[in-house]
Order: structure tokens, then C-alpha cells, then sequence
């Protein structure tokens, strides 16, 4: 279910500080962020984010294309290893 358009998109207020605060110093540090709900806005183009996935962090570098997205779509919490089935053996011997 998507959120109301009244309420409009959900923003972390405190990441959204962080960003601007690193747009005045120009620094180049990734922003470390929990904050997988929020909302990628034009403000975050061109920054990078280390995104927590329930394990470590993976990093994001923010293009205009992922405006609208949410910040968790780009940081995966699950790892497919393969589905079961027959293992392939050697060669026959003889």
C-alpha cells in the first residue's frame, strides 16, 4: 500500500540535515543510513549512501533516475544461493 499523497513522501529529516550539511562542507565521506523507508529526494543526487541491509552496508551513489524511489530498494537483504536439484558428477569411469 502505498503512502498518501495528502501526507506526501516520507522523508528522514535527520539524513535530509546531514545531506545539506555535506552539500556546504563539500566533503566526499558517504553518509552512513539506516533509513531504508526513505524516500530518495532531488536533494540526494549526486551523494553517496551506505545503506544498511540487516548485515553490513552497501553503498549507493544517487543518480536522477532513483528519485521517487525508496532507499532500501537498492540494497538487497536477502542472497539467492540457487535452488536444489541434481549435482552434475564426472565423467563415467571405465
Amino acid at each position: 500500500m502505498s503512502r498518501s499523497v495528502k501526507k506526501g513522501p516520507y522523508i528522514d529529516q535527520k539524513l535530509l540535515k546531514k545531506v545539506l550539511k555535506q552539500k556546504d562542507a563539500k566533503g566526499g565521506e558517504p553518509i552512513r543510513t539506516w533509513a531504508r523507508s526513505c524516500t530518495i529526494v532531488p536533494e540526494f543526487i549526486s551523494h553517496t549512501f551506505m545503506i544498511h541491509n540487516g548485515k553490513g552496508f552497501q553503498r549507493l551513489f544517487v543518480t536522477d533516475d532513483m528519485v521517487g524511489h525508496k532507499l532500501g530498494e537498492f540494497a538487497p537483504t536477502r542472497v539467492f544461493k540457487s535452488h536444489g536439484g541434481v549435482k552434475k558428477k564426472g565423467a563415467p569411469r571405465g
